[in-house]
């Protein structure tokens, strides 16, 4: 199964405990591939390398870079030949689904509530939460 995981939920999967969390873990697990592109893994670094993340990360003794470093290890990072304009409140969201089309995923895993979820599936590909990303790992086993 190959999933792409919006950047909202990585940076909460890094950052906190939680379903977010229990995602990337089963990625390092290799219970799914996990897909993404390099546009998406600028942005990662963009977020992740806030104040209030980054002072999270020291903590951890770890470095935005570094971080990105681990996903990018873990991940098959595809490019995007095309972007369509889908997502008119936040064109960064296209992206997500560039991968997912690119990466031929199975799944997108999101928490953005306002733009992502709302659509339900692009292509074919389910748009779901966490917890229902997580269900769908279990049941594929």
């Amino acid at each position: 199964m190959r999933i792409v995981i919006d950047t909202n939920l990585l940076v909460s999967g890094v950052i906190s405990a939680g379903l977010p969390r229990k995602l990337v873990d089963a990625a390092k697990a290799g219970e799914f591939e996990l897909c993404t592109s390099e546009v998406l893994l600028a942005e990662f670094l963009d977020v992740i390398a806030r104040g209030k993340f980054a002072a999270r990360l020291a903590q951890a003794g770890l470095t935005p870079s570094a971080v990105v470093q681990d996903l990018r290890a873990l991940a098959v990072v595809f490019s995007p030949t095309t972007v369509a304009h889908v997502v008119l409140t936040d064109p960064d969201d296209d992206h997500v689904l560039a991968a997912a089309l690119t990466g031929a995923a199975d799944l997108i895993a999101s928490g953005d509530k306002r733009d992502l979820l709302p659509l339900g599936s692009y292509q074919g590909i389910p748009i779901v939460t966490a917890k229902e990303a997580l269900e769908r790992i279990a049941a594929n086993d």
